[in-house]
């Protein structure tokens, strides 16, 4: 029996430090509009109990200039880890990050990128021996898509006499186009612009 408690208590023992072993996650946030870090950002990292969908905010940091961050955490039963990154005028970053993919051995690595904003103000005016009769469709060709500020990718119907601005969002210094049509008329085309970082750049339609 003497021989068996000692066994038993180291046994215990590795099995708590084991509990209480750190996960690190760690990375490189980069800003793609400037091929830079990005510096400035402020990151939080939740956690989220198996069975639960309550997150619990576990660390804060913010990005310094080499674009990095590292947290270090309790290795604690979790379902899910979320790491949320925002800085003013970038699009937020939003990822998950499961248990299961975790590792006490080694660092885990987790690089993300993130673009400036950037809007578009499409202006149309029907100018052209307009009539309550015209009918004007577009549809947005590039640009940013699947954000909760982006413009559809679906047909825009404009009726009648028209001079209205739409803004959208986009990424910036990149391109956004749309093709366009006047109904039962050979007018139609396409229009494209560059849309500069952190400012709005317009196009405008006569048509």
């Amino acid at each position: 029996m003497k021989k068996i408690i000692p066994f038993l208590f180291l046994a215990l023992l590795f099995s708590c430090k084991k509990g209480k072993a750190n996960f690190t996650l760690k990375g490189t946030i980069t800003d793609i509009t400037f091929n830079q870090n990005l510096s400035g950002a402020t990151l939080k990292l939740y956690q989220v109990a198996v069975g639960t969908t309550q997150e619990d905010l576990i660390g804060t940091s913010t990005i310094g200039s080499d674009g990095s961050y590292s947290f270090s955490f309790p290795r604690d039963k979790m379902e899910k880890y979320i790491l949320r990154i925002t800085k003013p005028n970038y699009f937020n970053i939003e990822e998950t990050v499961y248990f299961k993919d975790l590792t006490i051995e080694n660092d885990n690595i987790r690089n993300y990128g993130t673009h400036a904003k950037a809007w578009v103000k499409l202006t149309f005016r029907n100018t052209l021996n307009p009539s309550v009769s015209d009918q004007f469709k577009f549809i947005k060709q590039l640009g940013k898509e699947g954000c909760a500020e982006c413009c559809t990718t679906s047909e825009q119907y404009l009726y009648g006499i028209v001079d209205t601005s739409i803004y959208c969002i986009n990424n910036g210094n990149d391109y956004y186009s749309y093709l366009y049509f006047k109904l039962n008329t050979s007018f139609s085309g396409s229009q494209e612009t560059q849309t500069i970082a952190f400012d709005t750049t317009e196009i405008i339609l006569n048509y």
